[in-house]
């Protein structure tokens, strides 16, 4: 099995630096995926991720150095924990020897491998190429919420938030280039989120939350006094506001 670096996450865009493209990983596949034959012909309408020209001819030029380029494909894995911003792993592999858990899609000739767990945070996903940048991986859609113990998500009040912060408060972090997940409430009041993108190790991101987030949240949701922050600042890299 052949693997690049490990991808850094961004807001909707990660890249990679291309010094190396060997070494070993490991992907869980979902249980739950429908089994793909890694010889299928997929639809364009199907691929799952698109990719550029330029993109697809550095992945071709990348594998053709490999004494076996003809057996392999690009896994393409998601590596980050649930309301974590996304990480990736590239991994040039044997498709004939994918799991049947994998989605593998073609794309002019050339073998994508997703794990099946993966697909829906995928789906939408451009990946692209330039000299400067490396591989970039524009995702558009957003981390899983994490789930953590004796908080509650599925009732009215986090039905009420979810709508809150799809309308209104992650279009307000858009424009520092963040966003928040929100993780669940406790029957105290207080509603949790993780904070992602620009927001994700910003020395700001405590008063956005508090005072941002809170404000917009308490103010349309009456049970709920206060938020609270469960992101872990010091792994996020890289923040930016505009």
């Amino acid at each position: 099995m052949l693997v690049t670096e490990t991808l850094m996450a961004a807001l909707h865009e990660v890249t990679v630096e291309l010094s190396s493209l060997r070494g070993v990983s490991e992907t869980k596949a979902s249980p739950f995926a429908t089994p793909t034959s890694p010889l299928a012909t997929e639809s364009p309408r199907d691929t799952i991720i698109s990719v550029t020209p330029t993109a697809l001819a550095k992945l071709k030029e990348l594998r053709a150095t490999e004494p076996d380029a003809e057996k392999l494909g690009l896994r393409l894995a998601i590596v980050s924990g649930p309301g974590e911003d996304f990480r990736y792993d590239l991994v040039f592999e044997e498709f004939l020897k994918s799991a049947f858990t994998d989605e593998v899609r073609t794309i002019d000739g050339f073998k994508f491998i997703m794990p099946g767990g993966d697909v829906e945070s995928l789906r939408g996903s451009e990946l692209d190429y330039s000299e400067q940048a490396g591989l970039v991986l524009r995702n558009p859609n957003r981390p899983k919420a994490p789930a953590v113990e004796g908080l509650t998500r599925d009732d009215e009040t986090s039905a009420q938030i979810e709508a809150i912060v799809s309308v209104d408060v992650n279009p307000m972090l858009a424009a520092h280039g963040g966003f928040v997940t929100f993780a669940g409430h406790d029957k105290e009041g207080t509603a949790y989120f993780t904070m992602g993108g620009g927001c994700h190790g910003c020395s700001m991101s405590k008063q956005t939350m508090l005072e941002g987030v809170q404000k917009i949240i308490t103010e349309q949701v009456s049970s709920i006094l206060r938020v609270r922050d469960l992101t872990d600042h010091a792994s996020g890299a890289n923040p930016y506001f505009r």
